[in-house]
């Protein structure tokens, strides 16, 4: 398995290069089909001119409030602000919200005027498909788009939550993967893309998502014992790291 610079499987951070400071996209293979990770953590798939991210997790703050954690109310603007600037810059035709887009069925009517103008504005112009996921299975017509619990194009299947067992041909979201190492003394720890080639799960868009370990036995039914590769999210890059190469937590 090669990333798009042709290099193998088992490769290895540059010496030369920073740690989490390049700016760079990585090529993602997956069942024959490329696309590209982004380092904000969505998926782009030119062929298909299609935008992928998963979730999303909008009005975690207001949720946490109501059992009284006070968290800051911002993480839905911070959202819609960082998912603003990805498309952009990429202007796809058809975006994909892999599930846990809300993160309850109330987070909807909590949302701000200004923040749902906001995702009509993100809409405008674009086909869009919110797929259903266990913190979302319902979402209002208010929001637009398609909502569907799966989409297919170009037998890959798109979907929340990965099926468990060693099927191939799916993107999915819901385990939030994260990876860490060490590396020249110091331990990094970030949000990353994992695939083996046949199935490929995203990290967490949403500002107040966290990470899985990609080591956690979470993963095992996944991906078993078989070799996968991460990609690493840094400040402005995204870096491939085999699996011998990682850490547990």
């Amino acid at each position: 398995m090669t990333n798009g610079a042709g290099n193998q499987f088992e490769l290895e951070f540059d010496d030369r290069q920073p740690l989490l400071l390049s700016r760079s996209t990585a090529q993602i293979n997956v069942c024959g089909k490329t696309f590209t990770a982004d380092p904000s953590g969505a998926l782009h798939w030119t062929e298909e001119d299609t935008l992928v991210v998963a979730d999303l997790h909008l009005e975690k703050g207001s949720a946490a409030a109501t059992r009284g954690s006070m968290l800051p109310p911002y993480d839905t603007r911070a959202t819609l602000d960082r998912l603003a600037v990805v498309i952009d810059r990429l202007d796809p035709a058809r975006i994909i919200a892999l599930g846990d887009s809300f993160h309850d069925t109330g987070a909807p009517d909590r949302l701000m005027d200004e923040d749902l103008d906001r995702v009509h504005a993100l809409q405008q112009n674009r086909e869009w498909y919110w797929i259903t996921g266990n913190h979302d299975p319902d979402i209002p017509e208010c929001l637009n788009g398609r909502v569907c619990p799966a989409v297919t194009l170009g037998s890959i299947r798109f979907r929340h939550e990965p099926v468990e067992e060693p099927a191939g041909h799916e993107i999915a979201g819901h385990l939030h993967p994260a990876a860490r190492l060490v590396r020249r003394g110091a331990a990094v720890r970030r949000k990353c893309f994992v695939s083996n080639g046949d199935r490929l799960v995203l990290p967490a868009f949403g500002a107040y998502t966290g990470g899985l370990n990609v080591l956690n036995d979470a993963f095992a039914p996944l991906f078993g014992s078989g070799e996968f590769l991460v990609w690493m999210l840094g400040r402005d890059g995204v870096f491939p790291v085999s699996r011998r190469q990682l850490l547990g937590d």
